[in-house]
This record gives structure tokens, C-alpha cells and sequence, in this order.
């Protein structure tokens, strides 16, 4: 099956034909559980070593009315960047009035200072010469080894020193490590200087903005900035993917970290029993916004070993479109069937290959990648889950009221805890935002994303980008909708909405067939993810767009999976043998979600929401049990 999208599987849907970001995780039993645990604090990612430095442009071009724009640019950006953030500020040109060596930090990088880096910024006097080459090759030196590291670099005219020359130093700083990226914003530039700039973001794999004036500059600048620092927090434990079958690492169940390059192919191995279920899920995080093509992509296989190796599971995510890279990702499961005879029920040892599509105009940079593998038990012996449910059902009710303003994750592993209600949120042009809410067995989850009208700049009305939405279950895997309305939709600054609806959760949807069932087969935290594309910052005026997330979970909670489960909170009603047993009552830190996220928000917490409604979500047809039970994607 083919899908394709610039985030989450379930946004997949979103960008037409394809689906994206498809990144699930393990629905583990105590023991699972403690190893993925584990894996997590063995290596939480490189987040606190992260680094933003702005190089800013002050040649003489730069004296009066543009110096002055670019320091009110500067401390809009550092009173929008996050706190802590290390941040740093280096200048070329205003020591002195002739010389191709004249580049200083002002600011080094270090836990966000707003006043001292206005206070930089205000005594800069331009002057001199434009040495931009040699300027790149010191702010690389400036920010801490490790981590994702930005620069972004400001001018108003092209490097006037020759050497060494700009875009040889961007593509060498770029090719010594997947943890290195260059912006350029041009202030009032064209022709060659526009050239220069252009082609060191493309070499840095960063992105160029366009600043004609001094509203643009404040703009694109927050834009470069905050994309840094609101970067996908990857957490696992390190790995390094094998070349071929025969030397994939074992992995256990966990969490983990590694990168791939244009064309390459990864393997990692995992050792199945004969009924456990097993989720694989791959979530690759390029920069976003840079160059990507139609098919670029990720394509995953599960396969089991031996001399006739057979495909157990396969599936496919590619952009599909060309505005900018975003992320993406896919996921295979190895469900068992419930009779246990199919050929991919054995027990051993089994490997899952992730293989990059990149065409060749696309950017090379490394992309980071962030696996999760899960082991839920089967259900206990003697006891006889609910059966499926496949119907949607009634649309719930409009949600009216004022909206609670949040802000979302930068991806699972800190999205923002949320309840029924309705939450207000921003989103930049290439970025996906996360929240997670709790669905109890027997409930469903239903949502829409509202995008109000977009102040448009001027000629932004030729421009389209696109909005979508996916969700997930508590291993991350990706959530069929049955609701009827669209994932994703062509967005043009005008009001409009996307959304989801699912079917309710039980155990025994993971046997039925129909995309629709997909995925609400375990309680408990889901994710709900939101993109707006990169396309979205040739049309808008804002630095960010403005959404608001109606979020609703109808149906009697149940106490556990089994048949004739009680309400929840009646007595008796406790957690069973049977809900324990089911991996659904995952802990929530293992499964992705931080133990303070914001704080879980119950239906009686949040208020109605804003006045306009929710998006109408239709039922859909039932879905019926495929008469073996086989396993889902077989």
C-alpha cells in the first residue's frame, strides 16, 4: 500500500493520494514496558545541545534604515524563541571599514539572554566589508558539538571577499555531519546577491527566504529561528543500521535513534514469538522545508529469514508534493491470526529493512531517524474479547465556547496533553505540531482542525499550500478515520477544516478489515498531529498560522477489553485480568508520551468550544471480520 504525506501516516490521507508520517510504537506488557523505558533514559536524543546562531549582515550597506529593521528583526526573534534556548550572534563588517577577517561573536551560544542579545544587536555601527565565507566557517565553530545546530545568516548583498567562497564553505560545513543546517533570509536583494544566498542554503540543506522589506525581515527571521528550535525532539537509544539481513542489529523492545542517506537501505533485526503481535514503526525528521520531490520518501519491509525469506508486512510514505521536505514516516505490524497458522506466526527471528527514495535534485542531507518496536501479548487465555466495532455512528455534538490557547509537541515523545474541549494553537509554514488525548475502550475519538482567514501579502493570492491532520493510537500506530471527512486540503489563506473521526477502540478490530477500523485496537493515549505546509509562507503575512483543535471523546468508557466489560467507575469495575493483560494499559512515558506533558485534561476540565461549530463528520458503512481474522496489512 502505497501513502504518501510530509507528516504522520494519518496525515497521509491529507496530502491526496498519499500518506505520511507513520510512526507507531509498542503496546508493551510489564516487560516490554521496562525495556522501552530503559532505552529511552539510555539515550534521550541530543535536544540539550542543540543550537541557534544568527549571522548578521553589517557592511556598510547595512548603515541606518536597515541596521535599524534588523534589530528590531533580531529582538522579535528572541522574544518568540522559546526560554533557555542557546542562542548566539555573530556580525561581519562593523569593525572596521576595510577588511576581509573582520567577523565577531558578540553573543556566544548559551541559554537564551533576550536583553543582552538586544542590547548586541543596538550597538552594532556598520561599516565594512561583507566577508560571509569566512563568517560561516567561524559560526559553525560557535555552536555546541552535537545536537541540531542552525545558522541562520541575514544579509542585504553578496560575500565581497571572495574567499573563501560562500557556497563551498556551506556544502563542506554540511557534509561533515547530519546535524548542520544553514538558512538565508536576503533583505532587499536580487540578482547575483540572491543567487549567493539561494545557494548556500541549498548547499547548508536550509531554506532561503525572501525579505523585501522591513516587515518581511521581522517575519522570515522568526520563521528560520523558531523552525530550529522547535525541531522534532527525537529520544531513543542509539543504533546503526546494518547494510544487509545478515548484519542487522537485534533490537528489543524500545525506542531508538539513527540517520540514512539518499538511496540507502537499513536493516535492524527483532526476534518474534509465535503470538505476541509486533509493531514496527520508522519516523524519518529531514529539515524541514528543504528541497524534496514528489516520490521522495521512506519504504519499509518486514520479512522473516531463512533461504526463502517471506514479506510479512511492507508499506510506503512519500511526500507527495514538492513544496518541502516535512516529516515522514511508515509502519508494519506482524498481527498474528487468531488460529495461529498463518506462515508469518512463527517464532524467530524476523528483519525490517528501511529504504530512502531521494531524487537527485532533492537535498542530500542525512535524514535522523527515530524506530519503535513493540510487543503485546495475546489475550489471555479464557477470556473472549468484546467484539469489533466498525461503525462510527452519530456525529457528536457541536462543541461551542471560547477557545484555551496551547501549544503543541515538536512530535510524540512531547506532545501536549489535551481533553474534549477546544484548544487555539499556531503553526508554522513546514511544521507539525502533537497532542496527545486519552480514549478509553469502547470510546472514539473525534476531532476537526479550524484554520480561520489568513492575512494574505500582497500577490500571496496566486500562492496555495496545503493543511493536514493524521492521528495515532498509544504505540503510535496510525488511526483509520471512519467519519468521512477529508485529512488534508489545498489551503489558500481561506477558512477551512480538516478532522478525523474514528470507530471505538476494541481488542478485536486489529482482525477486521476496512482502513477505516485501522488502529483503534488498544486504550488509552492517542495522538492527534496537525501540519500546515511549507508552501503556506509564500501567502501568509504572519510569521504563523492560526488553527483551532476541537476535540471530542463520546461513548461509556469500559472497564477492560474483554466481553461484557462494566462501565468504568461502576462497581466492580476496576482494572481486570484482562485489561492488564492487553498491552492497552501502557505506561505512558515508555509509549512516547512525557510524565508531565502539560497535564491530561478530562472532559469536565475543558470548556465548550468557540462558536462556529465543529466539522460534520458522517458515519460510514460497517466493516465486516475477514473470516480468518488475518492480521491487519496481510
Amino acid at each position: 500500500m502505497r501513502r504518501g504525506n510530509a507528516l504522520p501516516r494519518g496525515l497521509a490521507g491529507p496530502l491526496g493520494a498519499v500518506c505520511g508520517l507513520a510512526v507507531l510504537g509498542a503496546l508493551l506488557g510489564p516487560a516490554g514496558t521496562a525495556q522501552a523505558a530503559g532505552a529511552a533514559a539510555g539515550a534521550a536524543g541530543d535536544g540539550d545541545r542543540d543550537g541557534l546562531v544568527m549571522v548578521l549582515d553589517s557592511s556598510g550597506s547595512m548603515a541606518g534604515a536597515r541596521m535599524a529593521a534588523a534589530g528590531r528583526a533580531v529582538g522579535a526573534v528572541v522574544d518568540a524563541l522559546p526560554d533557555g534556548y542557546p542562542t548566539g550572534l555573530r556580525v561581519y563588517g562593523a569593525g572596521k571599514e576595510h577588511g576581509c577577517d573582520d567577523t565577531r561573536l558578540l553573543e556566544p551560544v548559551r541559554p537564551l539572554d533576550r536583553e543582552a542579545l538586544k542590547q548586541a544587536v543596538a550597538g552594532v555601527r556598520p561599516k565594512g566589508d561583507t566577508p560571509i565565507g569566512l563568517s560561516l566557517r567561524k559560526a559553525a565553530t560557535d555552536l555546541p558539538e552535537g545536537g541540531r545546530r542552525t545558522i541562520v545568516l541575514v544579509s542585504d548583498g553578496e560575500d565581497t571577499c571572495g574567499a573563501p567562497e560562500p557556497c563551498e564553505v556551506a556544502a563542506r560545513l554540511a557534509g561533515q555531519g547530519a546535524d548542520l543546517r544553514i538558512d538565508t533570509v536576503g533583505f532587499h536583494v536580487r540578482g547575483g546577491a540572491r543567487e549567493q544566498l539561494e545557494c548556500i542554503a541549498a548547499a547548508g540543506h536550509g531554506s532561503y527566504y525572501d525579505a523585501p522589506d522591513a516587515a518581511s525581515l521581522v517575519r522570515q527571521l522568526t520563521r528560520a529561528s523558531r523552525l530550529s528550535a522547535d525541531a522534532y525532539r527525537l529520544q531513543g537509544r542509539r543504533v546503526t543500521g546494518g547494510t544487509g539481513a545478515t548484519g542487522a542489529p537485534a533490537l528489543a523492545p524500545g525506542q531508538y535513534v539513527d540517520d540514512i542517506g539518499p538511496g540507502e537501505t537499513r536493516w535492524y533485526a527483532v526476534t518474534l514469538d509465535a503470538a505476541s503481535t509486533a509493531d514496527l514503526a520508522v519516523t524519518a525528521v529531514p529539515r524541514p522545508g528543504v528541497r524534496a520531490a514528489y516520490g521522495d520518501g521512506v519504504e519499509l519491509r518486514l520479512a522473516g529469514t531463512g533461504r526463502y525469506p517471506l514479506t510479512c508486512g511492507s508499506d510506503a510514505a512519500h511526500f507527495g508534493q514538492d513544496e518541502g521536505a516535512m516529516v515522514i514516516g511508515g509502519a508494519v505490524s506482524r498481527i498474528p491470526t487468531d488460529d495461529r497458522d498463518g506462515a508469518c506466526d512463527k517464532a524467530g527471528r524476523y528483519v525490517l529493512s528501511v529504504h530512502r527514495t531521494s531524487a537527485a535534485g532533492s537535498d542530500r542531507a542525512r535524514w535522523p531517524l527515530e524506530l519503535r518496536y513493540g510487543s503485546e501479548r495475546p489475550f489471555p487465555a479464557g477470556a473472549t474479547p468484546a467484539p469489533a466495532a466498525t461503525r462510527y455512528g452519530d456525529p457528536p455534538a457541536a462543541l461551542t465556547g471560547a477557545p484555551h490557547d496551547v501549544e503543541g509537541g515538536t512530535g510524540f515523545n512531547d506532545a501536549r496533553r489535551l481533553g474534549t474541549g477546544i484548544w487555539r494553537d499556531t503553526l508554522l509554514p513546514g511544521q507539525t505540531r502533537f497532542y496527545a488525548v486519552r480514549v478509553g475502550w469502547g470510546q472514539r475519538l473525534t476531532y476537526s482542525a479550524d484554520f480561520a482567514n489568513e492575512p494574505l501579502l500582497e500577490g500571496g493570492y496566486t500562492a496555495s499550500s496545503f493543511v493536514a491532520t493524521a492521528a495515532y493510537g498509544p504505540g503510535r500506530q496510525p488511526l483509520g478515520d471512519a467519519s468521512g471527512v477529508s485529512q488534508r486540503r489545498g489551503y489558500y489563506g481561506r477558512p477551512l477544516s480538516v478532522g478525523l473521526g474514528t470507530v471505538p477502540v476494541t481488542w478485536t478490530n486489529r482482525w477486521a478489515a476496512g482502513g477505516s477500523v485501522r488502529g483503534a485496537r488498544t486504550a488509552g493515549e492517542h495522538y492527534v498531529a496537525l501540519s500546515l505546509g511549507p508552501g503556506a509562507a509564500r501567502l501568509a503575512r504572519n510569521a504563523a498560522v492560526r488553527v483551532v483543535l476541537r476535540v471530542d471523546v463520546t461513548g461509556t468508557e469500559l472497564a477492560g477489553p474483554e466481553y461484557g466489560a462494566s462501565a468504568r467507575g461502576e462497581p466492580g469495575a476496576g482494572r481486570g485480568e484482562g485489561e492488564r493483560a492487553a498491552a492497552g494499559d501502557t505506561d505512558s512515558t515508555a509509549a512516547g508520551a512525557p510524565a508531565d506533558a502539560g497535564g491530561f485534561m478530562t472532559a469536565g476540565d475543558a470548556v465548550a468550544a468557540a462558536a462556529g461549530g465543529a466539522v460534520a463528520l458522517a458515519g460510514v458503512a460497517a466493516v465486516v471480520l475477514l473470516g480468518r481474522r488475518r492480521r491487519d496489512g496481510a
